[in-house]
């Protein structure tokens, strides 16, 4: 029962894992998530640039327009998704920066009672106002502040807990590790080194760079400027294409071509969030979008022509050292960003949601996910209820998921650490902001969740394939490109995730 209101809430799909391959149809998988992009963002660049990398890309591809991605929408679910196969039902990742009933905060020293705030983003670096993070790209744990992690009691024992031990099923980086293959990925936090599976050994190779960072010279975050970001992506492309020469991301030392391997971009999703210029910007950009239909805006613009410049990057790197015909790419996207129609755009005072009744923790972008205080929940559950249903209006409320409905569609929140008490979901355009920024991601409605998705290779015969599909069948597909069984993947085997359909092998 459960599985079936999962399948009716979030789109899950409920179909067997495809069969493994036969035979390695690819020696290499390359899997970028350009993170904002929805799929009519992808279209409405192709058709208005035939001659570029995308539309290039497109004519060598599947193409999957009703790509769905997780609901919550969010960057870790979101991108969890991808590499795991799972949604949050199994994953245990809802959020960023989210709350878990058994942790302790990091500072506590285990006493008290359990349940504390688990924010594994700019928050746990060593210097967070640094691009290294305070530490050496290319070696998290030389990134990450231990001090500075949550805490959880094993045999008595107060121990840090390291993102890579929060995620609770593996991911396709961890099996093609433990193949043989190389495995690498770059991303906008040193939290990132999830990525390397439960186990922490599933990636050889982890680059990250603080996207939180401050622009020397200035008290502006890199997110605030659209040049700014263009450059902290353009890092960690050249990263990456180190890797395709043979060498580690750092480019110092020799090292096999990874069997899988790649990046995220940032640069659309602060296009789309970013009002107006920033340091270092042209005078007169503007971000987000200038009609409903998703025509960009100039500050936009110049991110999604960034964005299609350094894929053709990429892929000249990958001709060039005569890699193109054995690299699958996969183009996807951890999240949307709501709203594209900037006449709809309600920003939403998120704080009402911190009166409620028993009150522990809530993450609110453009979506609100609710924890109570595990000692008082029992009692403050339909108080808290209540309260919800009366700032329904003030908040912006479009849909009120109780525990019953959360229990439903994920886990039950009074037995499982990490489900929240409540899940919001909003009318299309609110945005809980004080007014920095004109779009957000993380909540269930349509531009938050339909993203772009495209496999490409130059043997490929262009399809485009209109099925609806979710980015947990992602993963799956990447392990029959590289010739393993998908049911390798705990969350494939848990919720029966099929590789995408029409996937050329």
């Amino acid at each position: 029962m459960r599985k079936f209101m999962a399948s009716l809430l979030l789109g899950t799909s409920l179909a067997c894992a495809a069969a493994p391959a036969n035979a390695k149809p690819y020696e290499h998988v390359l899997l970028i998530s350009v993170d904002g992009l929805h799929a009519v963002d992808l279209a409405n660049y192709v058709a208005a640039h035939p001659q570029g990398t995308m539309a290039a890309l497109q004519k060598t591809g599947v193409f999957y327009p009703n790509a769905l991605t997780t609901n919550p929408s969010d960057s870790f679910p979101g991108f969890v998704a991808q590499v795991t196969g799972g949604t949050p039902a199994v994953t245990g990742v809802y959020y960023d920066d989210s709350f878990d009933r058994s942790y302790f905060a990091a500072d506590s020293k285990c006493q008290g009672n359990p349940g504390t705030e688990v924010d594994f983003a700019e928050s746990i670096d060593v210097d967070d106002t640094r691009l290294d993070g305070g530490g050496t790209p290319g070696k998290p744990m030389t990134q990450i502040d231990p001090a500075k992690l949550p805490r959880v009691l094993v045999n008595g024992e107060c121990k840090p807990v390291f993102p890579h031990e929060f995620v609770r099923v593996n991911n396709v980086f961890e099996i093609v590790h433990g193949h043989g293959g190389r495995t690498a990925w770059s991303d906008k936090h040193p939290a990132y080194e999830w990525v390397g599976g439960p186990s922490g050994k599933g990636l050889d190779d982890f680059y990250a760079l603080e996207q939180d960072s401050l622009i020397p010279g200035t008290k502006v975050k890199t997110t605030g400027s659209f040049k700014a970001e263009r450059e902290f992506d353009e890092a960690r492309v050249k990263a990456v294409i180190n890797e395709m020469k043979g060498f580690d991301s750092t480019g110092a030392d020799k090292q096999p071509v990874p069997a899988l391997f790649g990046l995220n971009f940032q640069a659309v999703s602060v296009g789309q969030k970013l009002p107006k210029a920033g340091p270092g910007d042209d005078a007169g950009l503007i971000g987000g979008y200038a009609d409903a239909d998703g025509t960009p805006n100039n500050g936009l613009g110049v991110q999604l022509d960034y964005v299609d410049h350094a894929l053709g990057e990429l892929v000249g790197a990958l001709r060039d050292n005569k890699l193109e015909d054995s690299t699958l790419i996969v183009v996807a996207s951890k999240h949307g960003q709501s709203p594209i129609d900037a006449s709809k755009f309600q920003p939403t005072d998120e704080d009402p949601y911190t009166k409620i009744p028993g009150y522990a923790f809530h993450i609110a972008d453009d979506a609100s996910l609710i924890w109570l205080k595990p000692e008082e929940r029992a009692k403050s559950l339909t108080a808290a209820a209540d309260y919800l249903k009366d700032q329904g209006k003030a908040l912006g409320i479009g849909q009120l998921l109780t525990s019953n409905q959360v229990a439903l569609a994920y886990q039950d929140p009074a037995s499982d650490t990490r489900a929240p008490d409540f899940i919001v979901t909003v009318n299309p355009g609110v945005v809980y902001t004080g007014g920095k920024k004109i779009a957000e991601h993380g909540g269930s409605n349509a531009n938050d969740r339909n993203v772009a998705l495209l496999l490409s290779n130059p043997s490929i015969q262009p399809r485009t394939i209109t099925a609806l599909v979710q980015t947990t069948q992602v993963a799956p597909t990447i392990l029959q490109a590289l010739g393993y069984d998908p049911k390798e993947l705990q969350a494939v085997q848990k919720e029966a995730t099929q590789a995408l359909p029409g996937a050329p092998f």
